[in-house]
């Protein structure tokens, strides 16, 4: 692929600092057409020319609070980066609004001048779905952080953008109820972000990802106006335009409002631990489970390295001698559940588990789950860096892509540690690097690349619940074909015709995709035809 600075394999995209020339309120800066050299955005997107000191006064006198209007380079490295630290960009300026008036007020305005809005919540994003725009707004929704309802008899709970994933959860505990989708981060991570991302988590197996737990969005479109999608019912009003909303990473809208629905909680939990001597065992016991009629409430896959670094960091009593162990939950009530543990342990146990015990109490059950949850900054303290991967493919595959990984990996000469969403495919391959040694950033991403067109390859696909962002967007080519890529940019025109929402992430271009050049279509075929598909 070519772009401003020729092959992009000869550029560094990923340097940890960049120096934004558009942030200089001098006037020669005054009119934003022109970027940094260094940005990780291409020339097509970033085509945007206004005068920024009519937008910041502008901006001033639509916000109430001048500490809710940030300019100056040193406040704005507070939103130069996500959860995917390697991507870094400053925007021109960030607001942090108060009000549903302030927010379509400021779309309104950057619809007139044409200015790019990137819409941000806890950014813990993993995909740079949240990486600031060098030419954009930068909109927090930091304040819109109030839960407005639970109403308990009905089930369901209203809440802002801003409300962290694991608020609704505790609030809703009292009740006997609790929001099912539950990522790892969701101490920080908010409903925005989750709804932007469609995230999912340990339980989404059983209960499903956002898409499924999301009943009504409320959100501002480009041009300030509010539109509602779906409904606290069964069925909403009008087309079902809901599903669209919900994983469309802030490219079509900005969420201000959801109702979520809650679930009450089980009243009976099993948390059980099998341990194997190859990871090929492991992802053949999960396939077998599944194919038993066993869908359990979690099913997770952690590698030996995650294990060992999982169990020095929280100490879960986790067998650090296994090349991998799964951790299964069963819920429902407790005969049911009493007698899938006993089908699940005759399925581990035939595939050569070594160990399989059930927690004896809900404080072992936790620390069982704790060191899942806590396992990628486990990871983060046995390497420098990670780069965190996100594919999904067909369970029946998991034992071959794993190997497959690993062979990958050994010709890259980098370590991948896997922890991972077993019971759905959903794999999260940890690439480990080094960003100081010369290459080795470059090699973690080109690696990362061939992974996710292994899942395709596969059968699978690009992303479980990370998103596209901006870190998947080349694969995007991979996946999809070039009709399909056109529907998917007619509807982003439908709700954005100028493009001003997020740009650059998500869904390419076609010029990208023929420069990309890795359609992987040949003659009009897939590679390995016979493979099923998602």
């Amino acid at each position: 692929m070519k772009d401003r600075k020729g092959p992009i394999k000869d550029r560094k995209p990923l340097a940890s600092k960049r120096k934004h020339k558009g942030l200089a309120a001098s006037t020669e800066w005054a009119i934003l057409s022109a970027m940094s050299t260094d940005s990780v955005y291409r020339q097509e997107d970033c085509r945007f020319e206004y005068d920024r000191e009519d937008l910041v006064g502008r901006l001033g006198s639509i916000l109430d609070d001048p500490q809710a209007l940030i300019t100056s380079e040193e406040a704005l490295r507070a939103y130069e980066t996500d959860g995917l630290s390697a991507y870094r960009e400053l925007p021109v300026a960030a607001v942090i609004p108060r009000s549903v008036e302030q927010v379509c007020a400021i779309l309104r305005l950057c619809q007139e001048l044409k200015v790019p809005v990137v819409a941000r919540g806890a950014g813990t994003s993993l995909s740079a779905g949240a990486l600031p725009h060098p030419q954009g707004l930068l909109l927090s929704l930091a304040r819109f952080n109030r839960i407005l309802e639970i109403d308990a008899e009905r089930r369901i709970a209203r809440v802002e953008p801003g409300v962290r994933n694991l608020a609704v959860s505790e609030v809703a505990a009292p009740h006997g109820l609790y929001y099912a989708p539950d990522p790892s981060s969701q101490i920080a991570c908010t409903i925005g972000g989750n709804i932007a991302e469609n995230a999912g988590g340990v339980h989404c197996l059983k209960y499903g990802l956002t898409v499924h737990n999301v009943l009504e969005v409320t959100l501002a479109t480009m041009d300030g106006e509010l539109v509602t999608f779906g409904g606290a019912g069964e069925e909403g009003p009008g087309c079902d335009l809901l599903p669209a909303i919900i994983g469309s990473e802030g490219m079509l809208g900005v969420v201000l409002e959801a109702t979520v629905q809650l679930l009450p909680e089980p009243p009976c939990r099993r948390v059980m631990l099998g341990a194997f001597e190859t990871v090929e065992q492991a992802g053949d016991a999960v396939a077998d489970i599944i194919a038993a009629g066993i869908i359990p409430a979690g099913l997770e896959m952690m590698d030996g390295p995650a294990i060992r670094a999982a169990e020095d960091f929280v100490a879960a009593g986790y067998p650090v001698d296994a090349a991998a162990i799964l951790i299964c939950e069963l819920d429902g009530m407790p005969a049911e559940a009493d007698a899938q543990v006993e089908r699940v342990r005759a399925v581990m146990e035939d595939h050569g588990a070594g160990e399989v015990r059930v927690a004896a109490d809900e404080s072992e059950a936790q620390r069982l789950w704790a060191g899942r949850k806590a396992a990628f900054p486990a990871v983060g303290r046995i390497s420098p860096d990670y780069y965190c991967m996100d594919g999904t493919i067909p369970r029946k595959h998991l034992a071959t892509v794993l190997a497959r990984m690993r062979e990958m990996a050994s010709e890259y000469g980098l370590r991948v540690v896997n922890v991972f969403h077993a019971g759905d495919g959903n794999l999260h391959p940890l690439v480990l690097y080094d960003a100081n040694v010369p290459g080795e950033l470059e090699r973690t991403e080109e690696l990362g690349g061939k992974i996710l067109e292994l899942c395709v390859a596969m059968g699978g696909t690009i992303t479980g619940e990370h998103g596209v962002g901006m870190e998947k967007i080349n694969q995007m080519c991979v996946q999809f074909s070039d009709a399909e890529r056109e529907q998917f940019l007619a509807l982003k025109r439908a709700f954005d015709p100028d493009g001003l929402l997020n740009p650059g992430k998500g869904v390419p271009s076609l010029n990208r995709c023929a420069e990309f050049g890795a359609m992987h279509v040949h003659g009009g075929k897939l590679p390995l035809p016979d493979l099923d598909r998602f």
